[in-house]
């Protein structure tokens, strides 16, 4: 594979003993210096070799074998700190945990160079600088503009590698209120479908054969029948684009309110999806301390349950 400036390589090593076992992302990162985040984005484009095959970046390497890579990260400006509000529920040394209100971008992105969680972050938080990716420095998984709810932000390089080794091990328990349109035919199910970028629509997602795998698991703790729609109790055990509402959607039941995924309806007047992140758990990355938050629904969605309750 050749690069822009007729390298055959930009980066190669043969793995050493001390780096046997070790996840590709971690030990290009000990190697070159960059990021975890930087390296992971270079592996999903395809740019990281082992023994002259692409590989995964959670792919484990064995000694004596040969590292190649091929691609460097993207040179992004770091945003800086704004005035945003953070509303913090817990925060230590090494994690903070946020509340994201709905309408607030997690981080800069195109059209969103300003006024994110992230420059909030920053100017509360400014050792978050040189966590993770600089573009989105600290951040571990995201949600949706429009989706409410917590995140946990690392605060430190040690705490960022062992979330993103936790969130790959489906360690985070991330659970989510959510109203659809309908009656599941089973209150209790798993949606296992592939997720990949829409061929029609590039914002969107879809169910796709050749996406990635995804997994959601969901039961119903509340029925209501005018209109007909039910509540929902979702637990993500990957973190795809768009999970939640994609799976949803392709099993005929659009998150209420969804208007990117079918549930914008008459019925119920809603101008977000009703979609919240109400609990969050995962062990402490440092301490090994088990951690634990939830948190209420939104005013505005509170309003439409209790409309639909009356």
């Amino acid at each position: 594979m050749s690069t822009p400036d007729g390298d055959e390589q930009l980066e190669a090593f043969v793995v050493p003993e001390s780096l046997g076992g070790e996840r590709v992302d971690r030990a290009v990162a000990m190697v070159t210096g960059w990021s975890r985040a930087e390296v992971q984005a270079v592996a999903d484009r395809g740019e990281i070799e082992v023994d002259g095959r692409v590989v995964a970046k959670s792919r484990k390497l064995a000694a004596g074998e040969r590292v190649e890579v091929h691609g460097r990260p993207a040179v992004t400006a770091p945003p800086g700190p704004e005035p945003v509000p953070v509303d913090v529920v817990y925060e230590d040394a090494d994690v903070v945990v946020v509340l994201k209100p709905a309408g607030l971008v997690v981080h800069p992105g195109a059209g969103h160079d300003h006024g994110t969680l992230v420059h909030g972050l920053l100017a509360r938080y400014p050792e978050l600088a040189g966590v993770g990716a600089p573009d989105r420095p600290g951040i571990v998984h995201r949600l949706d503009r429009d989706t409410s709810g917590l995140m946990v932000v690392a605060r430190s390089e040690a705490a960022y590698d062992a979330l993103v080794d936790a969130l790959a091990g489906r360690m985070l328990t991330r659970e989510y209120d959510a109203l659809v349109w309908g009656h599941p035919e089973n209150p209790r199910g798993v949606v296992d479908a592939p997720i990949g970028r829409s061929t029609t629509r590039r914002t969107r997602m879809a169910v796709r054969n050749e996406g990635k795998e995804a997994r959601t698991v969901y039961e119903v703790v509340e029925w209501f029948g005018q209109p007909e729609v039910a509540r929902l109790r979702c637990r993500l055990e990957t973190g795809r684009t768009h999970q939640i509402r994609v799976h949803l959607a392709a099993i005929g039941h659009p998150v209420v309110g969804d208007a990117a995924y079918g549930g914008r309806r008459t019925g119920i007047d809603l101008d977000r999806p009703f979609l919240h992140a109400e609990r969050l758990a995962f062990a402490h990355p440092v301490t090994g301390e088990p951690l634990d938050f939830r948190v209420p629904l939104p005013a505005g969605l509170d309003a439409v349950l209790r409309s639909l309750r009356s």
